[in-house]
């Protein structure tokens, strides 16, 4: 399931400094397309007079993060004093039902917020414009170092329609407490499913109620689960076209039976199934459970709200290797925004969240205002910018870096949800719940049934 569903980095100085100076040079797309001359050049005139409505204000609620954004409309605006940011409190920034009727209304902020996995219906709707002819390494200067799977997510037939703030790829989550107690190396976490196994059952080995793995099974969170555990050894949910399910497969079997080993055969996963978030992150935040595939921000809530330890809290890279699911949020432009007004949103989006030492990439400041620094996320740079983010995340750092080397170490390569995730995932639900509720589930049988399920899914929206 994507973040929806429930709720990297050595610049030199000279070049972190000058990010957001730089939005003031000009430049075209693509070597000045049409569209871009139509527009006056992609980059935004610093005398320019243009009023923007921008959505994900923090609520007041979270002081410190409210704080920044003030802060950070104030400082963009000494830099383009013409510019007149109108910030519009959301918590949660989005949630499914308003955001559908303000697509359909045509009400959204003119630079809304949105999940990777909200582009085809966004476009179904008619509801957001082509950037690609304002989006350039004038505009953006570190775009050449986002990763190019996360710029994908915000693409259809080649033209971009946004901008990504935030974004993470789903990997091992394990206890570090117990993996000491049960004799394993938390520096090295386990990297096949093989190695799994045999570190799950010597941590559940310690007894006292401790579950070696974890799994969610419900509210589509098994099927999200799913997907992203068939993706890390090489399958894939749906076909190219997206017409047909692709998961009954050698993979997609090793996935269940992966699942069913360790619960019937290691009796490494416990009696009580049936779960859905947040119960593997309280299960872990108590030490009662020693590893699950989870993303980093689960670590910021298993301390922030459960109370955890991020000492005790390590992670690895997706298992398997093959690819990691990957999820995240982004910001996209109004239809029928002028040229100026996406000017305006795209050089706000280069400052707050894009700019090494600027916006969310202000790491002294976020250290200063007590949040935490060091999670490895957001996770779209690459190259000089994740050599230069690292060097300055470490700097400030407030958790301990250290505990995430080995997920930063491997460079998996990011693969979306597939389109209408959400009623795949409810069909998914069923066999993983199967597998860890009944001894005897029938794998080759239950995935056979989802196929047909999700074929039927997949032709009602054709």
């Amino acid at each position: 399931m994507s973040r929806a569903g429930i709720v990297h980095r050595s610049v030199v100085v000279a070049l972190a400094a000058g990010m957001a100076m730089s939005l003031a040079a000009c430049g075209s797309s693509g070597g000045g397309s049409e569209d871009s001359k139509a527009s006056g050049g992609a980059t935004l005139d610093a005398s320019a007079k243009v009023t923007i409505s921008v959505d994900c204000q923090p609520p007041v609620t979270k002081a410190a993060e409210r704080k920044q954004w003030d802060e950070d409309v104030a400082a963009f605006g000494k830099l383009y004093p013409n510019v007149t940011i109108k910030s519009k409190d959301a918590s949660p920034c989005e949630e499914p039902a308003p955001f559908t009727a303000q697509l359909k209304g045509k009400t959204q902020t003119d630079v809304f917020y949105t999940y990777f996995t909200d582009l085809q219906q966004v476009l179904d709707e008619g509801a957001a414009e082509d950037i690609s002819a304002y989006v350039n390494e004038q505009t953006v200067p570190a775009l050449k170092d986002i990763d190019p799977s996360v710029l994908a997510t915000l693409k259809d037939g080649g033209k971009l329609y946004g901008l990504p703030t935030s974004n993470y790829k789903m990997g091992l989550l394990y206890n570090r407490k117990l993996f000491k107690q049960a004799g394993l190396d938390p520096e090295k976490p386990p990297t096949t499913w093989a190695e799994v196994r045999e570190a799950a059952k010597k941590i559940a080995a310690l007894g006292n109620g401790v579950n070696g793995y974890g799994e969610y099974s419900a509210t589509n969170q098994g099927g999200w689960h799913y997907t992203a555990e068939l993706y890390g050894l090489g399958g894939s949910m749906v076909s190219e076209d997206g017409k047909k399910a692709a998961f009954n497969t050698p993979e997609g079997k090793q996935v269940l039976q992966n699942l069913y080993d360790m619960r019937w055969t290691d009796n490494s996963m416990g009696a009580a199934q049936s779960l859905k978030w947040p119960d593997l992150m309280t299960q872990m935040s108590t030490d009662k459970l020693g590893m699950y595939i989870g993303a980093p921000d689960d670590i910021t809530y298993m301390v922030q709200t459960l109370k955890g330890n991020y000492d005790d809290y390590g992670m690895g890279p997706m298992i398997g290797g093959k690819a990691a699911l990957l999820g995240g949020n982004d910001y996209m432009f109004k239809k029928g925004s002028t040229p100026e007004q996406i000017k305006a949103g795209i050089a706000w989006i280069n400052f707050k969240y894009l700019t090494l030492g600027k916006g969310q990439f202000d790491y002294a400041r976020t250290k200063a205002d007590g949040l935490p620094v060091g999670l490895p996320q957001p996770f779209f740079f690459t190259g000089a910018s994740l050599e230069g983010d690292n060097k300055a995340k470490a700097a400030s750092a407030t958790v301990p870096v250290a505990n995430y080397a080995p997920y930063l170490a491997v460079q998996v390569p990011g693969k979306t949800e597939p389109a209408n995730a959400q009623q795949i995932y409810k069909v998914l639900d069923n066999p993983v719940s199967a597998v860890l509720t009944d001894k005897n589930a029938d794998v080759a049988k239950l995935l056979g049934e989802a196929e047909a399920q999700v074929n039927q899914v997949l032709a009602s929206l054709q």
